[in-house]
């Protein structure tokens, strides 16, 4: 790495990908049967603090997608296709294999029948790769277009298919079970919140992400970074809020108003922790969520695979309830545990940040 890429990078990026894998799993790992109502999804239309958490992600994504195929200049060669292609599918195995690994330590160790094809590392890995062949495929002042295009077509979809009913006339539940089967979905609602409709949007939220590492790339000073990645997320938090009132914000069936204001949100989010760490240089904070920031898929996989040992050996629930021995209250006793989940996995972290080991998946 020469001089001119290690000014570029901020510590700011680093924070908020940690922030966003941090809160991921916060949320999916409240104690007992009562989790924290602050740290619910919401149940159908509406926006949660643990909405915010996987859509914050995949903005992160796109932006790192940016920032790593920068170096090949965007060019489209064999070698870097088969690369792009390699990573999608490990990513995608990798979420196929927690569901597996699920399954085995509760006894079944031939699943295959009703193995979820779905889930969270499918989607990143899916718009991880799609949008990565798109950025060495097409001229980048495109990429809003391109953006505008998915969300309009996602949008007459919703409206022709009957998108906004949390039932199985909804066409998203319909193409899932078409596609994939009902045994391979996941059960606790009528719409899979990875399913593969969903993937539209998806993209179009990884798009704005990558046209953000752009505007964060190629503006020469940090005054213009801040700037343009504040006026370009208020643009997009304004536009999906006059929108939400014909078209609710759904996370669920990734709803184009959440997908802009979410993204809006997470660059105004970034401008201000890029004025606070990379201008006024308060960083004493940092550490912790740079722990996460540094190997986020490698963290966020140990936390899945952990949540599985720990329900299937009973470590949660003693864990709980020596927990809400102590605090009566059963929602606090969830956030209690979730917070010491969180710090579990950042002692996984700790030591692989401190040594300067990266893993990539």
């Amino acid at each position: 790495m020469d001089l001119s890429q290690k000014k570029q990078r901020l510590l700011s990026l680093d924070v908020l990908r940690g922030l966003t894998v941090a809160g991921m799993i916060l949320v999916n790992n409240g104690g007992g049967d009562s989790s924290y109502e602050p740290l619910r999804h919401a149940a159908w239309n509406g926006l949660s603090l643990a909405d915010l958490v996987f859509p914050f992600f995949l903005f992160m994504v796109g932006i790192s997608t940016y920032i790593s195929l920068r170096k090949y200049q965007f060019e489209w060669s064999g070698s870097l296709v088969l690369k792009i292609l390699k990573r999608t599918c490990i990513i995608i195995l990798i979420g196929c294999s927690i569901h597996w690994f699920e399954a085995c330590c509760k006894g079944d160790s031939f699943p295959f029948d009703h193995l979820r094809f779905t889930g969270v590392l499918q989607r990143i890995g899916l718009c991880y790769g799609i949008v990565s062949i798109i950025a060495i495929t097409i001229k980048h002042k495109w990429t809003l277009w391109l953006c505008g295009a998915l969300l309009v077509g996602y949008t007459a979809i919703l409206y022709w298919g009957n998108g906004y009913a949390c039932d199985t006339t909804n066409i998203l539940s319909i193409t899932d079970r078409l596609i994939f089967g009902t045994a391979h979905l996941y059960h606790k609602s009528p719409i899979d919140p990875e399913g593969l409709l969903g993937i539209i949007p998806s993209i179009a939220h990884t798009l704005i992400g990558f046209w953000c590492g752009k505007l964060i790339i190629e503006k020469q000073t940090l005054d213009q970074k801040i700037m343009h990645l504040l006026l370009f997320g208020f643009v997009l938090m304004t536009i999906g809020l006059t929108f939400s009132y014909g078209m609710p914000m759904n996370k669920r069936i990734w709803s184009p108003t959440l997908v802009l204001f979410t993204c809006g949100m997470a660059a105004s989010l970034l401008a201000f922790l890029m004025y606070i760490i990379d201008v006024e240089e308060h960083k004493s904070w940092t550490p912790f969520f740079v722990c996460f920031g540094v190997n986020p898929l490698f963290i966020y996989v140990m936390s899945e695979l952990l949540s599985v040992v720990f329900g299937q050996y009973g470590i949660s629930g003693y864990l709980y309830n020596e927990i809400h021995s102590l605090i009566t209250n059963a929602q606090v006793s969830s956030l209690v545990y979730a917070l010491i989940f969180v710090f579990v996995n950042w002692g996984i972290g700790y030591p692989l940040y401190k040594r300067h080991i990266y893993i990539k998946i």
